[in-house]
């Protein structure tokens, strides 16, 4: 940190890795505290010779720079911490005063604790917290970030994978990304070369994942888990059914990755444009930005970890959720070329079958689904979950709501069940279709359905125009009192 920066600093308000600390002649006790939290979350500096009061800092400077030094060195290059940490130091003159800034980088090994694990701390926005028991243990898994699914599985080979799931990934190559060295390869060398297996012919986690039958990954990856769950309404308790659709359990990463991409090919718009030589054709930018969002839960979730990876279709928005935490903040990742996926491997055969962007430019491309559809992107990252989340452009739930009240007497909408209300959004995208069809939608038996349909028709919502079969459904318009 240059003066200039450190002076850029202290004229704004104390950041998330920025902390300052009095420190006159001694190092003060809480130090410690942020630098185990530096260390356990993205890194950051320490300020000693400044004083906050509110939102104005202070200089105060230091007396003895030398003492203190020494001090913190012997401190951090002790037994004090579980692990010998690193960092750099320096001194810097302002308003004719000393003052230390010390740079805590991420350590790789964590949890970082003074003492016992007890004195494990994290950074929550500026301010230091004692990381629980789960935050902990978390940490203590996450140590295999981008290790693990690198790793031989012993007494493996090739025979474990499903070669439908490993021709149909290598036929997807050459419609699609012709690499002419593999393409002609035998299938043991091709899993070579992508790391697929060993030299030796074991395979790796990754590979093993990707590829395997459904019992073997299993077997070696019991917590392995990819769901998919389409939820009819804005939360589970407000669906009229748990959900409307969810996929089997799925044999590898490639069989998932191809079952939800076909549904994520639903959910969104692709109209028409013209491209430069005047063609009309789709405009797959939204879905670009699904596939970006479904395959990097794929290469970045912890398949290791018992938290339940999977995507959620609600009605207003699409939820990603995938075990294990960022390497760094999100918002940090945004605009800069910083990649490094948990399962490089897998990443490295989504990247060759042009699947996913390079070199950090998958969170821009999340970004801008707010562009291209005026809705709001959030990426949460927490310390055992990364959660993001694309609110879609319309919600089902609102539409019915707001388009039958201009049509129906306002109390009587707000009386209804979030099923009678999706039954009427159904009705007014076809009004000829028939109980047992909307069953279908609902998932739901045509007994529930016939029931709801009679409750609206006796709140004169709906009236049936014509016999069952060649009739349609007909919506009522309120009177005017």
């Amino acid at each position: 940190m240059t003066k200039e920066e450190l002076i850029g600093r202290l004229q704004d308000i104390e950041w998330d890795d920025f902390e300052v600390k009095e420190a006159k002649s001694a190092l003060p006790k809480n130090i410690w505290e942020t630098v185990s939290a530096f260390a356990n979350t993205s890194g950051g500096w320490i300020v000693l010779g400044v004083k906050q009061n509110g939102k104005v800092f202070e200089i105060q400077g230091v007396e003895n720079v030398e003492k203190l030094e020494q001090d913190f060195v012997g401190a951090v290059r002790s037994q004090k911490f579980n692990i010998r940490l690193s960092f750099s130091m320096k001194r810097h003159v302002v308003e004719g005063k000393n003052v230390l800034t010390i740079h805590i980088p991420s350590s790789v090994q964590k949890p970082v604790y003074f003492g016992n694990p007890v004195n494990s701390f994290i950074r929550i926005g500026s301010g230091d917290q004692r990381a629980t028991e789960n935050e902990i243990m978390a940490m203590y898994h996450d140590q295999s970030f981008g290790v693990r699914s690198e790793l031989s599985v012993p007494g493996t080979s090739l025979s474990l994978l499903d070669m439908d799931s490993l021709h149909g990934y290598r036929n997807y190559l050459k419609s699609f990304n012709v690499l002419t060295a593999y393409s002609d390869l035998a299938d043991i060398d091709f899993c070579r070369r992508l790391a697929i297996c060993s030299d030796d012919g074991e395979l790796t986690y990754s590979g093993l994942l990707m590829f395997g039958k459904g019992e073997e990954v299993l077997r070696y990856v019991p917590t392995f888990c990819m769901d998919y769950i389409e939820i009819p309404g804005r939360s589970v308790a407000e669906a009229a059914t748990r959900y409307s659709y969810r996929i089997p359990e799925q044999e590898n990463l490639w069989e998932a990755y191809q079952v939800v991409i076909r549904r994520l090919l639903t959910l969104v718009d692709r109209p028409f444009r013209m491209n430069s030589l005047g063609v009309a054709e789709d405009d797959n930018r939204q879905f670009e930005v699904l596939r970006e969002a479904w395959v990097n839960m794929l290469m970045h979730t912890d398949h290791f970890s018992p938290v339940r990876s999977g995507i959620r279709v609600f009605t207003d928005r699409i939820e990603f959720m995938n075990a294990g935490t960022f390497p760094i903040p999100p918002e940090r990742l945004y605009g800069t070329l910083y990649s490094s996926a948990r399962n490089p491997t897998i990443a490295k055969l989504f990247r060759f079958a042009k699947l996913s962007e390079n070199v950090g430019f998958g969170i821009s491309k999340l970004m801008s689904w707010k562009e291209l559809t005026g809705n709001e992107v959030t990426i949460r990252s927490e310390r055992d979950y990364v959660l993001v989340i694309l609110y879609l452009k319309s919600d089902v739930v609102e539409n019915v709501v707001e388009n039958v009240v201009e049509n129906v007497v306002e109390n009587v909408v707000e009386n209804l069940t979030e099923r009678q209300k999706i039954i009427i959004s159904i009705i007014k995208d076809n009004n000829s279709i028939s109980a047992a069809q909307i069953s279908t939608r609902l998932s739901a038996t045509i007994r529930t359905v016939q029931r709801d349909l009679t409750k609206l028709k006796s709140l004169n919502i709906l009236r049936r125009v014509g016999p069952d079969k060649g009739g349609y459904w007909e919506i009522m318009e309120s009177k005017e009192e």
